[in-house]
């Protein structure tokens, strides 16, 4: 079962996905795309840490996600990637695509491109269940930022293609959840 959980900023997104990952009956590995380069996203990163179960296993990638789930992956193992928002960040700074955007360039960016379609193609081969927690950002205004507008526009199309590829999505909105498929 592969499962994608949007939704706004402190919707209850990830709180839910913990609870389906507990739920799981298998080993969870907690699977983080987040770096702590300021304080601010450390205490994040600290309060997310401090309400898993301690039994569950825990691993970073920021960049080679599909590369990592494949490692992880097995029939009886429960992979909660948290956050698909915070990886696509990672990509289009790692990469060419903030800084083209910012210089107004049109957008070329292989790594970006490369990592995003190994994951759609990873996704539906991967064994055991996998759980992916991303941000719904495409509810507001269109940014005035150059990187900004590429941020939102390319995480709704990541959102759009790792959905087409789930078994089970789900939309939370004040931590209640819909379910979208």
């Amino acid at each position: 079962m592969k499962e994608l959980i949007l939704g706004g900023a402190r919707s209850g997104k990830s709180q839910l996905a913990e609870q389906r990952a507990a739920q799981s009956g298998g080993r969870v590995i907690y699977l983080a795309t987040a770096e702590a380069r300021d304080g601010e996203m450390r205490r994040r990163i600290d309060h997310h840490r401090a309400r898993r179960p301690a039994a569950w296993g825990c691993a970073e990638e920021p960049i080679e996600l599909a590369s990592r789930l494949q490692q992880l992956a097995t029939p009886d193992t429960c992979i909660l990637v948290d956050c698909l928002t915070l990886w696509l960040s990672n990509l289009l700074f790692a990469g060419r695509a903030a800084a083209q955007a910012e210089a107004g360039e049109a957008i070329d960016c292989p790594l970006f491109t490369a990592h995003t379609q190994a994951l759609i193609e990873t996704l539906p081969h991967l064994p055991g269940q996998v759980i992916l927690v991303s941000n719904e950002v495409g509810w507001g205004i269109v940014p005035m930022h150059p990187v900004s507008r590429l941020f939102a526009d390319e995480q709704g199309r990541l959102n759009q293609r790792v959905a087409a590829v789930c078994d089970r999505v789900t939309l939370v909105a004040a931590g209640l959840p819909l379910t979208l498929k």
